[in-house]
Parts: structure tokens; sequence; C-alpha cells
């Protein structure tokens, strides 16, 4: 009788526990990123946020987190996420020049101080549906920004216009790129993590990058002099494969959901603003910092770089003077609701 019993019990622990694993994981989600696995975005961030995701589903949804383009280059991190080589990637929206021209007015210099702030309201553009078309192909999580980014050189201090006049300069997008024309230099496009090497090669005289990326990517130990003159901020979109939202059912879409929008837009400004604090500390324990001679040279230069921007879409048949004046206004209202300058 035993015997018996027992033939019929295995057998159905076994599809018991198997079905309660299917269950307790009912989806992978692969989470890639450019950034080096010791850096803060990917353990405060993306570690966090997949930590998060797994606690909210109990088990249900897995994140594993891809770091260091192990799962696709930093330039195609975007349509990664849009053919499923990831479910999910954070990448720069202007590694892929000409496709978020609305979404990349935020990278425009002076529109604000901090990354909270331009996060805030980058992700307030977005909710408010100004940039769908240029999202329709995924799922978007989140947006926002770095902090001001800082000129970075080699040999050549650089406090004037004229100190910077023929430098090759790596740009991050082609809208800064335009920015460094008009200042007299020489734009080369490049991707972060090719910086290091392109400057220790001689590729580069220079680069842009905010302070905390600074140390991130080593780019300290190709550079002596260092500008700090604020002449942009980037744009970053974390987005979902939509098939693979779409699958989801609903209550998992709902931790995916909680999972979105304006506080994980904060917490990765917020995250920038400390990095970029710890990362100008220690760059310039062993670099010079260079004084701006002639602000209002360099700020006539900003200016004509985002009219001629703005026109340029304007061109396009795209309303940029509109969304431009829109995100003013979200600027303002988040230095506000923030108590930031």
């Amino acid at each position: 009788m035993i015997h018996h019993i027992l033939r019929f019990a295995v057998p159905l622990a076994a599809a018991l526990f198997t079905a309660s694993i299917a269950v307790a994981q009912e989806a992978t989600l692969r989470f890639a990123h450019f950034m080096p696995a010791n850096a803060w975005q990917h353990v405060e961030l993306f570690e966090a946020w997949a930590t998060s995701v797994e606690e909210a589903s109990d088990g249900r949804l897995a994140v594993e987190v891809y770091p260091a383009q192990t799962l696709g280059k930093a330039p195609q991190g975007y349509d990664n996420a849009r053919n499923g080589i990831a479910e999910i990637a954070w990448t720069v929206q202007g590694y892929t020049a000409n496709r978020f021209p609305l979404s990349q007015l935020v990278e425009l210099p002076g529109l604000f101080e901090t990354a909270e702030v331009g996060s805030c309201a980058f992700q307030q553009l977005y909710d408010s549906g100004a940039l769908d078309a240029e999202y329709a192909d995924t799922h978007v999580l989140f947006v926002h920004t770095h902090g001001a980014g800082h000129l970075h050189t080699g040999a050549r201090a650089v406090t004037s216009l004229d100190d910077l006049k023929g430098l090759r300069i790596r740009r991050p997008t082609a809208v800064i790129g335009t920015l460094l024309e008009e200042l007299g230099a020489e734009p080369v496009g490049m991707p972060a993590p090719a910086i290091y090497e392109s400057a220790q090669r001689g590729v580069i005289d220079g680069f842009l990058l905010p302070w905390e990326a600074v140390a991130g990517f080593r780019a300290d130990e190709v550079s002596d002099h260092h500008t700090e003159v604020g002449l942009y901020a980037l744009a970053f979109v974390t987005a979902m494969n939509k098939d693979a939202y779409a699958r989801l059912p609903d209550d998992l879409k709902a931790v995916i959901d909680a999972h979105s929008g304006r506080d994980w837009a904060l917490a990765a400004g917020r995250g920038y603003d400390r990095g970029d604090v710890g990362g100008r500390a220690a760059t310039l324990a062993n670099g010079s910092l260079q004084s701006i001679e002639d602000r209002a040279a360099w700020e006539a230069a900003a200016e004509r770089a985002r009219e001629r921007y703005l026109s340029d879409l304007e061109g396009r048949g795209l309303p940029a003077r509109q969304t431009y004046a829109a995100l003013q206004d979200y600027v303002a209202g988040c230095r506000t609701a923030l108590g930031r300058r």
C-alpha cells in the first residue's frame, strides 16, 4: 500500500515543484548597459532597479544586468532593446544621430545646473506626450540627464576660445558637435568607452564629460587640464522591448510600471549629482583646473549653437521652439519643486 502511494506521490511532488518554479519565475529580463561593472550606475541604479523589480514581483521576474557592452555595443543600445537582443537597454539617445531630435533639446547649454533638475524636466517632457513619436518602437521606462559636461584636455590648457581652436575634441552627440564647431574646435564622434584609447593614441586632444564620468572611464589618466565650463548635458533613456513588455501578465506589467517614470528619473539624476562631487575631487587631485576667460564669448557661441539647432529642427517641420519653451517651463517648475537653483 505504501509502495502504491509513493508511486503517485513522488511524481506529483516533482510536478508541483516544477510548477512552483514556473510560477516563481515567469520571465527573465536582460538589462544591458555600457558602463563598467564597478561604476556607480551599475551598482546603485541598474542592480538596485533589478533587485527592486524582483522583490516587487515576488521572484516572478528575474533581471540579469549586463555591464560594459557585454550584450551589445553602446551605439546600438536602443536598437538592441528594440530588436530584443536585450529586453531592456540603457543608452544615450545621441548615439543614433537624428533619431531623437526633440529629446536632444535637453542637451543644449544653459538649461539647468544639476542632473536632478534636468532629469525631472526631461521626464516631464516625455510624460507630456511631446516625444511619443521618437520612442514608438520601444516601451520607455524612464529618461534622465547627467549633470553639466566640462572640457578635459591633455597637453594644452584651455582658458579661452583661442586655446580651443583646432583641437580635436570628442563630442558625445551631433548636437554637441555643433556647439564645438561654434567654439572653433574640431568635433570627433565616439561613445564614452572609446575615450581612453583615443586620447592615449593621440586621435583626440581632449573630450567632453561630466566630472563623475572622468574617473569612471579612467579618462583622468589621459587628461591633465580641466576647464569647468558646463557646455552641455546628455540625454539618456532606459527602454524595454515592446513585445517583452506586452507578453507580461497585467500584474507584472504593473510592477514594471511602478519602476518607471519620475522616481527612477530622479534617482538617476541624483546619482549623477553625487558622482559629480566625488569625481571632481578625484580628478583634480592629479590635474589642474582652468578658469574661463571672456565667458561672454563662450556664451555667445553657445547661443549661436542653440539657435542653429532650433532652426534646423524647425526647418524639418518639427515643433522645436514650442517644445524647447515647454522644456524651459518644466525646468523652472522642477527647480521650485525640488528646491534647487
